[in-house]
């Protein structure tokens, strides 16, 4: 069975050269930045055969180190860029993204402004089309924006969006972290919407197997099946090892199985994100 992580932090240290931003909302998950070499130990334990690179928030809207680990590693990573409320959304420059083969699409932290005021006042709808048009997927953090983006879904059918964490709030656990599930099950009408179930362990009152967020795992998985149900870890911030978090989908719940627990597990994100074996 081939593992793919479809989250995973790598950022480099706040410098004169490469400041991070002021007054920024989001702090980092470790003091020490986490690069390559670390990660790439961390994956080879746990017989983890690729990563999705996601850069981190509190670096700014960039991407080089991702982009670099990708090109160094490219049958390891590949990498979902962050952009800019102030970059060019045209469809020719977004379609240039998918052009690298390090760059499988876009992904947006919703969850604070001024992402959160652009989505609700329709100041992203430019970059929707242009994603749509592109072909380019976009994976989306929206904790209590579900409905939004179910109507973005539905007005974009040709443009496949991801939901982070499934949308657990940040800080969140146990039954406090679920109270939105309704609204992301709702999701599951829609074809061109799939589901991240990452960094489950953070939102656990309990320790491994955390049984509190099996019941709403498999809800999830029930509505969007094995093709849009995808794991993965932001493992920087788990309260658990990197391997209790696999565990977590290959051992303690007993709804994945067989050729579902395969898909889970990586064949079907890459699939998603088009990201072909070498």
């Amino acid at each position: 069975m081939m593992l793919v992580d479809s989250q995973v932090h790598i950022w480099g240290a706040d410098s004169p050269r490469r400041p991070w931003p002021r007054g920024g909302a989001a702090a980092a998950h470790r003091i020490r930045p986490v690069g390559i070499r670390e990660t790439l130990s961390v994956l080879d334990a746990a017989g983890v055969s690729r990563a999705v690179l996601v850069p981190p928030s509190w670096e700014g809207d960039r991407n080089d180190i991702a982009l670099a680990a990708a090109r160094r590693h490219p049958h390891r990573f590949a990498v979902m860029c962050r952009v800019g409320l102030r970059d060019r959304w045209s469809v020719q420059r977004i379609a240039r993204w998918r052009q690298r083969p390090e760059s499988l699409g876009l992904r947006l932290t919703l969850h604070r402004d001024p992402w959160r005021t652009a989505l609700l006042s329709g100041a992203l709808d430019r970059l929707w089309s242009a994603a749509e048009n592109a072909r380019l997927p976009v994976m989306v953090y929206p904790p209590g924006l579900c409905p939004e983006i179910g109507r973005v879904a539905d007005r974009h059918p040709g443009l496949r969006i991801v939901i982070d964490h499934m949308a657990m709030p940040l800080g969140t656990a146990g039954t406090n972290a679920f109270t939105h599930l309704p609204d992301l099950l709702s999701l599951a009408r829609l074809p061109n919407v799939a589901v991240k179930a990452s960094a489950l362990p953070c939102h656990s009152r309990l320790d491994f197997p955390f049984a509190d967020v099996h019941e709403p795992l498999r809800r999830v998985f029930d509505a969007f099946g094995p093709d849009r149900l995808f794991w993965g870890s932001d493992w920087t911030r788990l309260p658990c090892t990197y391997r209790a978090n696999i565990a977590l989908f290959t051992s303690a719940v007993d709804f994945f199985s067989g050729p579902d627990l395969r898909r889970v597990m990586g064949e079907a994100l890459l699939d998603w994100l088009d990201w072909p074996l070498f």
